[in-house]
């Protein structure tokens, strides 16, 4: 068994209370929008970390970090990309990824809007862990964080972390 914290959009902040959050957590991943090396070398000092680069994110970022991810962890097969588009109206990459990897969780970020739905026509669990920085439209900072074991997500729980407030 696995525990998992999931986070995006950090852009360029990491909360204090995420150490806490994910104390108990084997591995933090995050989808995209890191902001900067600092804030993924302080994750990556914390907690094993995988990610993936997001569209704010500089040269330096995208050479540490890919675009997408794909990962078999605990028996579950994982497609992370930061932009997947809208469940169900994915954009082209999102859905040539589907096709070739057929994943159990599709885990993006972007669009700062916490979601959670089963995705019946790519047979998935796609998941927007909303956005957990103070840069965008999001009104509260999100995190989420499951276990993986048996082949199977399991315990899912969102962790609110307060308004989005400029610091």
């Amino acid at each position: 068994m696995k525990k998992i914290g999931l986070m995006s959009d950090t852009h360029n902040y990491l909360d204090p209370q995420l150490y806490k959050t994910f104390a108990e957590c084997d591995e933090i991943w995050h989808a995209g929008d890191i902001g900067n090396v600092e804030i993924a070398q302080q994750i990556a000092a914390f907690k094993p970390l995988r990610a993936v680069f997001g569209n704010i994110d500089d040269k330096q970022i995208q050479s540490l970090y890919p675009e997408h991810l794909y990962f078999e962890m605990e028996g579950v097969s994982v497609l992370m990309i930061h932009i997947a588009g809208s469940l169900p109206r994915y954009n082209q990459k999102t859905k040539q990824l589907l096709a070739q990897y057929r994943p159990q969780l599709l885990i993006c970020g972007h669009s700062h809007i916490l979601k959670v739905q089963f995705d019946e026509l790519n047979n998935c669990l796609y998941i927007n862990p909303g956005a957990c920085g103070v840069e965008g439209w999001h009104k509260m900072k999100t995190v989420l964080r499951f276990e993986l074991a048996g082949g199977k997500l399991d315990k899912l729980e969102l962790v609110e972390l307060g308004a989005r407030a400029k610091i």
